[in-house]
This record gives structure tokens, sequence and C-alpha cells, in this order.
């Protein structure tokens, strides 16, 4: 890998594929297209180097990656990269209800016919791990800098900066988040609907071993709160509270929201005491809908091309899956094809729209289903739950999908 340029330095850099953002969708995306040969150019803000912190705390932000981001981390030699001690598997997710005819759903790794789930990283686990391997990544220059302008024509793709260089390709990749510049320079429709929601997280340690097991409880008028495994007898909160009830947990200490939380951890977790120090943080919830993940020459992956609640814990996975298409895609395209040719993109687009309606459909609709205090849909969507877990074929299509295998 080429080190950053200067941002002083105007440069005009040749390159097959300009992949514009710095999460961890982005720097996939960057090992995924290098190792199908591509020349890559990563394009993403200037930033001081991250560095593990000295006390080794915990990262409040977490992902449960499914096997097929484990599919394509591995295969990036990324997954080998991860501080395994800080990594922590699935074995089942328990899911209840809300009332007092609560309805209870129950997954496992023994019934899905799996090792594990999911496994739980954080962010800053799975970005340090994507950092070493681009240092040593062959065909990716990363440039850090801010784009000012996109222009396309038959022949490509050119990305300007405010410093007066540019970055010309074959196809530009927009994987910079819900906010994206690159989709906004092509004029995408979008729609947007708030969620009135703000997911809370912080860590805890817990009195009682949690057996690798994830929890959630749709509380009605309180949100959703999970509780996810990390290593050890301790576990991370993800809580998708109402706006104004989401601003009072933000204002309490860590141990304050511990209390809040025994009527739910008590039984199985034990008390709950907060790690240290003692980190609350909270990020908007949002429906994001773009009208198309393709345009001329441009490719929308990750947060770029859509967002969904996130109840299921698939935002990143959906991220994972368009990176591993659109490489599939871009490789797999005839001989007299060019990377940025709008039959491959499309190829792209139509086998990415199925998966991205179903989890958009299920994380929106569940989202408001529990998210009523009308009694009668209480009883339905608490029956529902009872229900489906009584049904074992349709239980293990949901399971299949939700792990994500590559068939």
């Amino acid at each position: 890998m080429n080190s950053p340029s200067s941002p002083a330095v105007r440069r005009q850099i040749q390159s097959d594929i300009c992949i514009v953002g710095n999460g961890a969708i982005a720097k996939t995306a960057a090992l995924g297209f290098a190792q199908s040969g591509q020349r890559v150019t990563l394009l993403s803000p200037a930033s001081a180097p991250s560095a593990a912190p000295a006390d080794q705390s915990w990262d409040v932000r977490v992902y449960a990656l499914n096997h097929t981001a484990h599919h394509l981390l591995s295969s990036l030699r990324v997954w080998g990269a991860l501080d395994m001690a800080r990594v922590a598997p699935v074995d089942a997710m328990l899911v209840n209800g809300d009332g007092a005819q609560a309805g209870n759903l129950a997954f496992d790794a023994y019934g899905a016919h799996t090792g594990t789930l999911a496994w739980i990283v954080e962010d800053r686990n799975l970005n340090q791990a994507l950092d070493a391997a681009l240092r040593f990544a062959q065909n990716v220059t990363v440039v850090e800098g801010r784009a000012s302008k996109l222009l396309r024509d038959a022949d490509g793709a050119t990305v300007q900066l405010d410093d007066g260089s540019s970055i010309q390709a074959a196809l530009v990749v927009g994987a910079d988040g819900a906010q994206s510049w690159v989709r906004g320079q092509c004029d995408i429709g979008l729609d947007y609907r708030p969620y009135g929601q703000n997911a809370v997280v912080a860590n805890f340690a817990c009195e009682r071993p949690h057996h690798g097991a994830a929890q959630q409880w749709f509380t009605g008028a309180d949100g959703i709160v999970a509780l996810l495994p990390l290593p050890g007898n301790q576990v991370s909160l993800v809580w998708s509270a109402p706006d104004a009830f989401a601003g009072t947990l933000q204002g309490e200490s860590a141990s304050q929201l511990a209390q809040r939380l025994a009527p739910y951890a008590q039984e199985k977790l034990g008390a709950l005491t907060p790690l240290q120090p003692e980190l609350v943080r909270q990020f908007p919830l949002q429906l994001l809908r773009p009208h198309a993940m393709t345009s001329d020459r441009v490719a929308l992956v990750g947060d770029a091309a859509h967002v969904v609640h996130p109840l299921a814990g698939h935002g990143m996975n959906l991220g994972f899956a368009d990176v591993a298409e659109l490489v599939k895609c871009v490789s797999a395209r005839e001989p007299q094809r060019g990377i940025g040719d709008e039959r491959v993109l499309a190829r792209y687009a139509r086998a990415r729209k199925e998966d991205v309606l179903l989890m958009q459909v299920a994380t929106d609709g569940l989202a408001r289903l529990f998210g009523t205090e009308l009694e009668p849909l209480r009883v339905v969507r608490n029956l529902g739950l009872n229900l489906l877990d009584k049904l074992p074929v349709l239980k293990r299509r949901l399971i299949s999908h939700a792990l994500g295998k590559l068939n």
C-alpha cells in the first residue's frame, strides 16, 4: 500500500476504482478489489492514526457479524488479524416480548446446524485489523483529502479534491456513510424517515455468565433493549429508546443505567456493573432508502446504499454483502466490458435488491409493530413470537437468512 498522499501536493492519480470513505466497509472494499487485481485508490478524510487506548477499555460500538461477513473478512486475511481475545461468539439469541402475556422466541447454533450464530466484534478491533491488512496490500493507494466534485463521461469518472488533486477511475464506489457525498453527486433520490429513537450504548460486567447468548426485549413505550455477549462475563448494551427517553438515559451515569436494566437482566445475568470508564453514548436511528444503488460509473455500498433499524443487528452485514457482490460482479464481467460498464453495475443492483428490501421491510415492520402501545397489537405480536417459536421450518429459514451463509 502506498503511504497517504500529502493534501498540500496536487496529484493526478490514475486508478481502476476509486473508493470514497474511511470506515470498515470502505476499507474492506479496497482490499477486496485489490485482491481481485484492480488498482484501487481509497479516498478518506484526513484523520489522526487510531491506536488502542492504554487502558484497553471496551469499545461501546460493536457489531454482530454474520457468516457472510466472516467469510469475506477471512478471504481477505482480515479475520485472522483481529484480536480474538476481544471477539465473542453468539451461540444463542433470545427474543422477549412485552406485557403480562409476553411472547418468546429462541434461536441457537445447534438448531441452526452451525458452530455459532454470529460474532460480536468491536468497531476499534475491526478497523485496526483492516488498517493492518491495508498496510501490506498491493495495488492500494490511500489518499487523504476532501472530494469537491465528481465528473463522469463515457471514458470514466474523475473525483476532484478541494486541493486541486484529482483521481481518475473507471468506477467510483460510494462507501461514505448515510450522508454520502458520492450519492449526492449522482442526484439519486432518497426516502428518509427518522425513527424518533436513539441507540444508547454502554458496556457492563454481569454477575452470572451469559453463555454466549444475546438477549433482546421489546418493551413497548421504552423501546428495544439488547444485551450482546462480550468475552468473559461482560455484555454490550444497545437500547433503541425514544428520543426523549434516550436523552434521559444519556444524562444518567452508567450505574443508574445498570439499575434501569435490572428488571430485564437480573433473572439470567444477575447484577450489572459498568465497565470502566463509564461510557454511555447514543446514535440517532433512521430509515434511509436511496432510489438506486448505482448510477453512471458509480456503485453505492453500506450505509450509502441503505440504512436500517439496528434491532436485527444486520446493518453492517448488509454492507459486507454489498462489497462481496460488487467485487464478484466486477471480477466476473465479460472481457469486452469495462469495470464501470452499466450492465455490470445493473447486475450488482439486481443481486442485492431482494436481500436489502427484505431487511428493510422486516426491521421497519418490527420497529413499527413493537413501537405501538395498542393492546390488540400487543397481544398479536406476543402470540406471533410464540407461534414462530413453534414452527421449526419457518424458524430455520429465518435463521439461515440471518446467518448470511453463502450457497
